[in-house]
C-alpha cells in the first residue's frame, strides 16, 4: 500500500476538516484552528496521502507540560518557554488504519520533537486511543488540575506523556 506522510498546506485544510469530521465527529473543531496550527509550527503538521489521496493528518507543536489546550481553540501564539513537544492530534481515516502510518509518523514526530531537545511529549488520550499510545511509550500523567479541562474533551480523556532521550550530537 504505498502510504506518504508530507507537509501539510493552507490547500491541504479542506481535506483536514473532512477528515477530522468523519474520524472525530464528537471532538468537533473549526478549521481555524486547523489552519492557526498549521501558521504556527508548519514542522508540526503533516498530511498523509494513500494511493494519492489524503488519508489522515497529524497536528503537533510546542507547548508547555501539562497546559493542555481547550478543545477547539486558537492558541494566539506558540509559548516561548514551551517544555513540552505537544501531539495535539492524529487522525487517518479507516481505509488507512493497520497500514503503519500511525506507528510511521508517531516515530517522526518523536524524533522530530527528539531533535529539538524536548525532554517530553504530551497529549490528551480520546476516542478509547489509550492502548496506542501506550504502545507508542506515552502513560498515564494523572494531574489533578487537568480533571476539569479533559472532562472538556469526554469521560475518559487522559493526559499522557514520554519522556524523550536527549538528542546527542553524532561524532
Amino acid at each position: 500500500m504505498p502510504i506518504h506522510w508530507r507537509a501539510l498546506t493552507t490547500l491541504d485544510l479542506p481535506a483536514v476538516e473532512a477528515i477530522a469530521a468523519e474520524v472525530h465527529p464528537d471532538f468537533p473543531e473549526e478549521t481555524a484552528v486547523f489552519a492557526e496550527r498549521q501558521r504556527l509550527y508548519p514542522d508540526g503538521t503533516r498530511l498523509l496521502e494513500l494511493h494519492g489521496e489524503p488519508a489522515g493528518y497529524i497536528l503537533s507543536h510546542p507547548w508547555r507540560m501539562g497546559g493542555v489546550p481547550a478543545l477547539n481553540s486558537r492558541l494566539g501564539g506558540l509559548p516561548a518557554d514551551a517544555d513540552t513537544y505537544y501531539i495535539h492530534d492524529l487522525a487517518l481515516l479507516p481505509s488507512a488504519r493497520g497500514s503503519g502510518a500511525a506507528a510511521l509518523i508517531v516515530e517522526e514526530v518523536i524524533a522530530h520533537a527528539t531533535r529539538q531537545g524536548f525532554a517530553s511529549a504530551s497529549l490528551v488520550a480520546v476516542n478509547n486511543s489509550l492502548p496506542f499510545w501506550a504502545r507508542h511509550g506515552f502513560a498515564p500523567d494523572d494531574r489533578t488540575d487537568l480533571t476539569d479541562k479533559l472532562r472538556s474533551y469526554e469521560a475518559a480523556a487522559r493526559f499522557m506523556v514520554r519522556p524523550l532521550a536527549p538528542s546527542r550530537p553524532s561524532v
